[in-house]
């Protein structure tokens, strides 16, 4: 809560603060506002929805080939999340930059002009830095947004437009007897990269009730993972002030963790993720599109499912979530999660008690293997979290 502050001043005392957070938001596709069509009514009933926006929307610009070939989608399409019922669009991410500084600009002005506010990217450093403040049920809350992937490119710089960033470095080791064998990964934090990450939360935390993360972060399409500096950065948020740590990039489920009372979403997977271009093969497609449809096997170990060729993504990212948060007047937390399987059209439909439970099953299985120890308990339509 704000310093000298015992309390979230609600107008509805007996009710709570609801915050509810989504994964990868991607919709390129003709129709975008029907893939929120089974999951609307549950976005509604919270008072503030938090999503990362994982593409730039804009109808001009060059496509930058700095990443993964990913065309923008058009500014008319960024209307579905009003539809959805976002209340804050998280812009750090890999993809921040790949329409250039018209895809940065034409994407938070689009938003804004929605009225969903927008955090992580901006026209240079200090803007991408700013963080979302919302107003709800007298209580305000702030939302921060920083990527930690590559490619630099997406990072924004004093006279450059981009995201905010943690900078992470990677070590690797050979800890095998063999030339050439499989290296051992270490990762960490760039320190003064952390500290304006934790300045920011920390200068935040002085102006709003509740504090929220948003963190770009992982290793893509790989089951149960979490790289060494993933809980580092998390963890020095919720040292910082945040209340919550939204993660997302990976394009599917991350374990939960509870630290000091406070959850860390290691990474909400996919939401509502359409886009065929991401998986193109046809000849019709550009060179660098059709050559990373070729190494997606390869690299990752699954190839694209033909039944849905505008969702190319791992078969088991199909089990996501969306992330719960209630507040009461003294700034206790509820954390928990609705769980979500996406259809065979691409909407991610809420599960409650029995049909859920494979969902609920799938992300204590991925924690666990991940060495998290979290316990998870139905209540009502809601699975509540706890440290384990």
């Amino acid at each position: 809560m704000r310093r000298g502050v015992s309390s979230v001043g609600f107008v509805n005392e007996p009710e709570n603060l609801t915050i509810m957070g989504v994964g990868d938001l991607i919709v390129r596709e003709p129709d975008p506002a029907a893939l929120f069509a089974l999951c609307r009514d549950t976005l509604h009933a919270a008072d503030v929805v938090v999503g990362q926006v994982e593409i730039p929307h804009t109808d001009r610009g060059v496509e930058q080939l700095v990443n993964i070939p990913t065309p923008p989608a058009p500014v008319a399409h960024l209307s579905a999340f009003v539809e959805m019922g976002l209340t804050v669009a998280t812009l750090a991410g890999n993809h921040t930059y790949d329409a250039g500084e018209p895809g940065v600009v034409d994407t938070v002005e689009g938003l804004r002009a929605l009225g969903i506010s927008t955090c992580g990217a901006g026209v240079d450093l200090d803007a991408a830095r700013q963080p979302a403040v919302v107003e709800r049920r007298g209580a305000r809350v702030g939302v921060l947004s920083y990527n930690t992937v590559g490619p630099r490119e997406s990072w924004a710089s004093a006279t450059k437009a981009g995201c905010a960033y943690v900078h992470v470095l990677s070590h690797y080791e050979l800890d095998h007897p063999s030339p050439g064998g499989p290296p051992t990964a270490y990762t960490a934090c760039v320190p003064p990269s952390l500290e304006r990450m934790e300045s920011d939360i920390r200068s935040l935390r002085e102006e709003v009730d509740v504090v929220v993360v948003a963190l770009h972060k992982g290793v893509g399409h790989w089951r149960a993972h979490i790289a060494m500096y993933e809980p580092q950065v998390s963890r020095a948020a919720i040292d910082a002030g945040a209340d919550v740590v939204l993660g997302h990039h990976a394009h599917i489920m991350r374990g939960i963790e509870i630290y000091h009372g406070k959850p860390i979403y290691h990474g909400l997977g996919n939401f509502a993720t359409a886009s065929r271009t991401l998986a193109d093969r046809t000849s019709g497609a550009s060179a660098a599109t059709q050559e990373w449809a070729r190494r997606r096997k390869q690299l990752f170990g699954f190839d694209l499912d033909p039944a849905m060729p505008a969702y190319p993504w791992h078969p088991e990212s199909r089990n996501t979530a969306i992330a719960h948060c209630r507040f009461d007047r003294s700034g206790n937390i509820v954390a928990g999660f609705v769980p979500c399987y996406i259809d065979d059209h691409l909407r991610p439909e809420p599960l409650g008690p029995g049909a859920g439970d494979a969902v609920v099953d799938y992300i204590r299985q991925i924690g666990e293997e991940a060495g998290l120890s979290t316990t998870f308990d139905w209540d009502g339509d809601v699975v509540v979290v706890g440290a384990g």
